[in-house]
């Protein structure tokens, strides 16, 4: 099994991306995998590219999800990833 590469982009003072946030990690460790969480406030691409749609999840470099997680397709995603 591979590991996919999961990355929240959240920004500063986001409750959307606190409650993201807690969905990936809940996701992430039921699968055992590690993910990152990457900051608009400090990347001029990832605002550029995101700034309308925090917090969101990317798997693999792919937007799977922003908003509101939905943590039962993040976790087939993830699954997906895993199997190659």
């Amino acid at each position: 099994m591979r590991t996919p590469e999961i990355v929240l982009v959240t920004k500063t003072d986001c409750h959307l991306c606190e409650a993201a946030r807690e969905a990936v990690d809940r996701v992430a460790s039921a699968a055992g995998v590690p993910w990152a969480e990457r900051r608009i406030d400090d990347d001029a691409d990832l605002h550029r590219r995101f700034a309308e749609e925090v917090p969101v999840v990317l798997v693999d470099g792919i937007q799977r999800d922003f908003w509101k997680i939905d943590e039962a397709r993040l976790a087939r995603v993830v699954a997906a990833a895993r199997r190659g």
